[in-house]
């Protein structure tokens, strides 16, 4: 999707994209969730690589190369209170665990340009930053190329207090490593009286300027600085792009819950209601900025062509209102119906930039409408669209089928429709954990322990991590994921032992297998997650860690033996020193369909 993305935006002469968001995020408040990977550090950089590679291409040089931006450096999501621009106050050891390593990988995968972003870090400003801007960025990763500001925050060192005035913020932001100041026109304004008054040196603007340039170069800007126009009539929304976007989408629903409703029968008459049915706008979803909903195809116009007279229409309530004008022609549909289909949910501006939430529940009168449906008796299927986890435990305890859809984008009919007819499976795993109320935010399956862990998830265990009034454990868990058949997982096998020495220096290895069965009566696929906890260590590591994971797909009865490699890689951390090592540990391992599922093995790795 980044290669196609690159291609139809280069078509229009756009050379620079300001993504990857390859900001961790662990609290569902926070609107720019939707943007990123999600809570887990390994998957983020695996996914910031792929964005790299797609948009960037071979070949800088291409006129189909976009130039990738790895932002918001650094720490971004992990603004207290999921409060978008608040305050970040992490360790060094968290940043260079968790938030650090997507960068790096970005880094790796020769990503051309990184942005700053708007938080503090340990109470300095990202952009003024120069611990993480220049000594580790550049210094300890050998970045080339140039830093750009996000939006104003130049200019915004000066509310966070370490600037007076833009003159201040100029200097601050350019010497911390901000090469390219993004709308606060603080740099052109003030560096020429900086140099002028002896408080920059020239140098430094040099060399800014200089990386700036370097990239322009490396990508034949200066001997090709024209796109040939007439891509764009051939380039934009070809039908191979739009059959790309239908199975994008196919393949990011998460089936959370399916008590023989799914899929459907060919023959069904289904009533479709909710405000979402038929939104082209709200299925782009936030920053589309030049995305047109004409070209969006809903889910009511692909059931109106499929089904003819066997849909019943109705949109019921808006996304945020108390009116239940809608309500009556809703039900009267569900009684016309076999099924109930459920399209609920957020609109394209209630997630992204800016729209952090307080209660994640669904808006307005949404609930109430379900309730409404269910008790009418009908099998109802609940479509939730949203760009990020959501608090749903009324509807996982009465609705018989919950499909996390997301905002699926301009194919969002067409693939919602396949899938809820089974013509394809369901195949996503989620990404960030599903809470069961908002009061156990932030929410991440690779937390720490405590010295007083629960037995189980279950509230008031007095004088035990537990919450009063509320489970422990999410609603649904990082990794999970339905589809319309069963997997059984076989105990995890541990083949070979290396010592600390041997995994340190690089020539030990060892592998963890599986073996994965499809239980059911139809063709599925899995994604077998391999997860490790280490004790006995220098520093508390996370009870559960996904080092990999494999997609199979499996016919009924068919079992496969997945294998992953484990290396000194992947058990490093960084320890009581501040050391990148491997340590000698007792180490578990799971290989498991979800972060609280599976079967674990235990083995001793020594000096």
């Amino acid at each position: 999707t980044a290669r196609v993305a690159a291609v139809e935006a280069t078509s229009e002469g756009i050379r620079w994209t300001f993504s990857p968001m390859v900001d961790i995020a662990r609290d569902a408040r926070w609107g720019r969730i939707m943007e990123g990977a999600g809570e887990d550090t390994y998957l983020g950089g695996l996914i910031a690589a792929a964005y790299v590679r797609g948009y960037q291409g071979k070949d800088l040089t291409s006129p189909t190369s976009m130039l990738a931006c790895a932002k918001h450096y650094v720490a971004y999501g992990a603004a207290e209170g999921g409060r978008d621009y608040n305050t970040v106050d992490v360790s060094d050891r968290v940043l260079r665990d968790v938030y650090l390593p997507p960068f790096q990988v970005a880094v790796e995968a020769g990503v051309g340009t990184f942005m700053s972003g708007f938080n503090t870090v340990q109470g300095v400003p990202a952009s003024a930053n120069r611990k993480y801007l220049t000594d580790v960025l550049r210094g300890e990763w050998g970045f080339r190329g140039f830093v750009v500001s996000d939006w104003n925050s130049i200019g915004e060192l000066i509310p966070h207090g370490v600037a007076l005035d833009a003159k201040d913020a100029a200097l601050k932001g350019l010497t911390a490593g901000v090469d390219m100041d993004m709308s606060a026109n603080a740099y052109a304004s003030e560096l020429v009286d900086l140099v002028k008054e002896g408080e920059l040196a020239e140098s430094v603007v040099n060399e800014a300027a200089t990386r700036v340039l370097r990239i322009k170069v490396a990508m034949g800007l200066f001997e090709h600085p024209y796109t040939d126009e007439s891509r764009a009539a051939t380039d934009i929304l070809t039908p191979a792009h739009l059959e790309l976007a239908r199975e994008a989408a196919e393949e990011s629903f998460v089936l959370l819950k399916n008590e023989a409703v799914l899929p459907l029968k060919p023959d069904a008459s289904v009533a479709l209601i909710g405000p979402l049915a038929d939104s082209q706008d709200d299925m782009l979803g936030e920053w589309a900025i030049r995305g047109d909903a004409k070209d969006v195809v809903t889910l009511r116009k692909t059931l109106s062509e499929r089904l003819g007279g066997r849909l019943h229409y109705a949109k019921g309530t808006e996304i945020q209102t108390d009116s239940e004008a809608g309500f009556a022609e809703a039900l009267a549909a569900v009684d016309r119906a076999d099924v109930v289909v459920m399209a609920l949910g957020e609109s394209r501006f209630m997630s992204g930039e800016s729209f952090s939430r307080t209660n994640l529940d669904l808006p307005g009168n949404q609930r109430k409408l379900l309730q409404a449906v269910l008790a009418k008796g009908k099998p109802v299927v609940l479509i939730a669209f949203s760009g990020r986890p959501l608090t749903l435990p009324w509807e996982a305890e009465h609705v018989p089928a919950i499909l996390a859809a997301w905002f699926p984008g301009l194919q969002a009919g067409p693939a919602l429709a396949r899938t809820l007819f089974g013509e394809v499976s369901p195949v996503g795993r989620l990404t960030a954990s599903f809470p069961r109320s908002v009061g156990q935010l932030p929410l991440y399956y690779n937390r720490l322990n405590t010295g007083r862990p629960a037995p189980t998830d279950a509230p008031n265990q007095r004088f035990l991590s537990s919450y009063f009034d509320e489970r422990t454990t999410p609603l649904f868990p990082f990794g999970f994921g339905l589809t319309y058949t069963q997997f059984e997982y076989s105990a995890p096998e541990i083949v070979g032992q290396p010592n600390v020495a041997a995994l340190a220096s690089g020539t030990g290895a060892f592998e963890v297998e599986a073996t994965v069965k499809n239980t059911g009566v139809r063709p599925g696929t899995e994604v077998a997650q391999l997860y490790i906890h280490q004790r006995g260590t220098s520093v508390a590591r996370p009870i559960r860690e996904l080092k990999g994971f494999e997609r199979l797909t499996l016919a009924p009865g068919e079992s496969r033996t997945v294998r992953f490699k484990l290396t000194g890689k992947e058990l490093a951390f960084w320890n009581l020193d501040m050391k990148f090592a491997v340590e000698p540990t007792e180490l578990t391992v799971w290989v498991a369909p979800h972060a609280e599922g599976g079967k674990s093995a235990t083995m001793r790795i020594k000096p």
